[in-house]
Order: C-alpha cells, then sequence, then structure tokens
C-alpha cells in the first residue's frame, strides 16, 4: 500500500504541487526520504520518528520509503515533515486515505507531535485553492492561509488534534483571516 498526500515546492515565486508517496515493504527497517530534497527534508524521518514515539505511536518494523514526486525538482525546507507523517499514519491505518486524499499539507513537526509554522503559508494556500483542494497547516498559520478565499482550513496545533479532528472526535474550526501585529517593541538603547 502507497499513502499519498500533496504538498508543495517553492521555486522562487512559483508554487509547484509534490505527491508525498510513502510505502512501507518487507526487509530490514529503515526510513528512507529520496527526491532530491536537502538537508532539512532528509532530517525530517527524525523529527517524524520522535513525534511518533511521543504520541505513543511506532513505526513499522520495515522498510520506509518517502518519495517526494517529480523527483527532478529541488526541495527545501522542513515543511515536508507534516505530509510524511499523514502518510506514514494511513499506511499504519490510523487514517484511512480518504481522509487526507482532498489536501495539501505543510508543516514541520516538533519532538513532541506539535506542529511548527513555516513560511510560504499564503502562496501555498492560493494554490490549494486553485487547485480544489483543501489545506492543512499548523495552527499559528490558519489566520494567514485564510487569506486565499475559499478555502477548507485544518489548521492544527499539533499530530493529536489532527488525528482527533478526522476521527470525529474533536473538532478543529476554520481559522478567520487576520493580520499580524505590527506593533513595535521599544528597542533598548545600546
Amino acid at each position: 500500500m502507497v499513502g499519498h498526500i500533496y504538498s508543495v515546492a517553492f521555486q522562487g515565486v512559483d508554487v509547484l504541487e509534490i505527491d508525498v508517496q510513502v510505502q512501507t515493504s518487507a526487509g530490514l527497517p529503515a526510513f528512507h526520504v529520496v527526491g532530491l530534497g536537502d538537508k532539512a527534508v532528509t532530517e525530517s524521518r527524525e523529527r517524524v520518528r520522535a513525534s511518533f514515539h511521543t504520541l505513543g505511536l511506532a513505526l513499522p518494523a520495515q522498510h520506509i520509503t518517502v518519495n517526494l514526486a517529480p523527483a527532478d525538482v529541488q526541495k527545501e525546507g522542513s515543511h515536508y515533515d507534516l505530509p510524511i507523517a499523514l502518510g506514514l499514519m494511513v499506511i499504519m491505518g490510523v487514517l484511512s486515505p480518504e481522509d487526507i486524499a482532498e489536501y495539501t499539507a505543510l508543516g514541520e513537526l516538533g519532538l513532541d507531535g506539535s506542529i511548527s509554522p513555516v513560511s510560504g503559508i499564503l502562496p501555498a494556500a492560493i494554490e490549494t485553492a486553485a487547485s480544489g483542494r483543501g489545506l492543512i497547516c499548523p495552527a499559528a498559520c490558519g489566520s494567514e492561509a485564510a487569506w486565499a478565499g475559499d478555502l477548507n482550513i485544518l489548521a492544527a496545533p499539533n499530530l493529536i488534534a489532527l488525528v482527533n479532528h478526522f476521527k470525529g472526535t474533536q473538532v478543529l474550526n476554520p481559522p478567520q483571516p487576520k493580520l499580524p501585529d505590527l506593533t513595535f517593541k521599544a528597542i533598548p538603547d545600546l
């Protein structure tokens, strides 16, 4: 079985759709991320592993391969953590493939399962709205994503809240667009 979820890659001002494919197979337990990712992308396996451990989930004792397609596009940043984790949850039976099929996801995972803010949420939300899918993003970025218009946004503070939303035991309310706090703070005189 292959778990699929969409994410995005940024190339200048362009936003490209990335298909995050997660597969387990027989063999020695290993976790590989392929598809021309930078150091932050390859380190995502450790953040995913640690956040799963915190949630009480054990990774399958199999060979795990994550493919970020298309493979010839450079992937940069830590925002692939969340789609990789969601793809693994589909493989493990925690989430159904239908739960995440109509979403694009991006967010960095903390070692405690929290979903940390990432840059590029508004362009990703605009691209996602144009594709007709919803967006799964960090709670701290939800109000920024809401500026993209008519878009189903799941802004979750952590993986538990997201899983509970899909299981129907918790509801993530849609975020409202708001401007960031631009108040200037006094800078101490050096």
